[in-house]
């Protein structure tokens, strides 16, 4: 494995260049000590509210450098990952990334995980004119428009028509129809963009909107909104969340016992194993955005041999132990940028722009393409139901039946089950 954070610059340039980021120690391979290595720098939130998935991210980025390393290295170079902690702090991430492009010297920048970390690494990178890997940000590059931005997230490009249709198409699947949704989210980029797409689609369906409010994200007790969300009697519910939101929400309607026809939409953490555990039963028919899902509809080349090295390490790195969310995408993202290097045969940042925009990618999620604006060329959503959820053992989330996936159609592994609530 080749993992480095540089520590023996001078205190005059850490100080200029890195504005208090955190830095994580890690290894050097021995080769790598008489090699040129090929040195690929990121920051991540390994400390912080986003630690969970940003270690799992920095994990699966180790895995794919240590095969790499043990088949040759890339373009006859050893990989080594250059990695600063971004601590959860979008202040943070300027300097790092000044500091890996000026200072380092990296060869390729990747991103850190999510919209919030990534936008302030984008005034960086363009002004140096180099491309830029980036995973599971929304529409970070709507405003910035920057040509050399590829970003590994199945969102697509345009947020507001393509994030809640899934979600819509399993309103669908009532035996009768909807006639009303609430709607919530929180106050921050991505929850607000995916409101906007659920709003879209309910008008589109002329689903009558009943409530439909944001919350600040310092909120704690969310008895106060459920019951307001509850009085208004919907049909179905559509959350935009983040995790620590998510879990305040889901035992709240727990508390309640708030039923609606469909509960879910775009919370983040229930893809998580650590919320999969605490919450047990309380997930128990929740019909939630996601990535992947162990369906049989998904199991592509390699991600299932990918998965069992990643939960085999997921402990000792203390990061979410099944892996069913984001790793297989950030391994995903390694796997392009190795076969776009190895097209191109050398580091040219223009060139491996080029090939990133003209080519398809074999990857361990599929097949990958990007589209004019680097986002997916096509997106694919998912939405998924917790079915058969009795408790917070979290060996059934290893196997099928436990989230199946209700839209796209063309992955769809299972039925509805309505409504939203725990087994009798």
């Amino acid at each position: 494995m080749a993992l480095i954070t540089r520590r023996r610059l001078g205190q005059a340039a850490l100080a200029s260049a890195i504005a208090g980021a955190g830095q994580t120690p890690g290894l050097f391979p021995a080769f790598a000590q008489s090699a040129n290595p090929l040195r690929i720098g990121y920051g991540m939130a390994l400390s912080g509210g986003l630690a969970g998935n940003g270690r799992a991210t920095n994990l699966a980025y180790q895995i794919w450098a240590e095969e790499v390393n043990a088949r040759g290295g890339l373009l006859g170079r050893p990989v080594q990952l250059v990695v600063y902690d971004d601590q959860t702090n979008g202040g943070t991430v300027p300097g790092i990334y000044t500091k890996l492009l000026d200072v380092d010297k990296v060869d390729i920048v990747t991103s850190p995980y999510a919209t919030a970390m990534i936008a302030p690494a984008m005034p960086v990178v363009m002004q140096r004119q180099v491309t830029f890997l980036t995973i599971f940000g929304a529409g970070v590059n709507e405003s910035f428009k920057y040509d050399r931005h590829f970003n590994m997230n199945v969102v697509g490009d345009n947020m507001k028509e393509t994030y809640a249709k899934g979600f819509f198409e399993v309103i669908d699947m009532l035996p009768s129809p909807a006639r009303s949704i609430a709607i919530t989210a929180v106050d921050n980029e991505f929850a607000q963009k995916a409101a906007e797409s659920a709003r879209h689609f309910a008008n589109q369906r002329k689903l009558r909107i009943v409530y439909d409010r944001s919350y600040p994200p310092t909120t704690v007790d969310f008895t106060p909104t459920v019951r307001a969300i509850q009085s208004a009697r919907p049909d179905v519910v559509f959350i935009a969340s983040y995790p620590p939101d998510t879990n305040g929400i889901l035992r709240a309607v727990s508390e309640l016992r708030f039923q609606p026809q469909i509960f879910g939409g775009a919370m983040v953490g229930p893809q998580l194993a650590a919320m999969q555990a605490q919450l047990g039963p309380i997930l128990n028919n929740l019909v939630n955005w996601d990535t992947y899902s162990p369906e049989p509809t998904m199991q592509f080349p390699g991600v299932a041999a990918f998965q069992a090295k990643y939960r085999e390490r997921a402990p000792a790195a203390q990061t979410d132990l099944l892996g069913n969310y984001i790793p297989p995408y950030a391994y995903a993202q390694m796997q392009v940028l190795e076969a776009a290097l190895t097209r191109i045969g050398k580091v040219d940042q223009a060139a491996l722009a080029a090939d990133l925009r003209a080519n398809t990618f074999e990857t361990i999620v599929g097949k990958v393409k990007f589209g004019p604006t680097g986002e997916w060329a096509e997106s694919r959503n998912l939405y998924c139901q917790f079915q058969n959820i009795t408790d917070g053992d979290l060996e059934r989330y290893k196997k099928p039946g436990a989230k199946v996936i209700l839209a796209p159609a063309a992955l769809k592994s299972g039925s509805l089950r309505a409504p939203y609530g725990p087994p009798a």
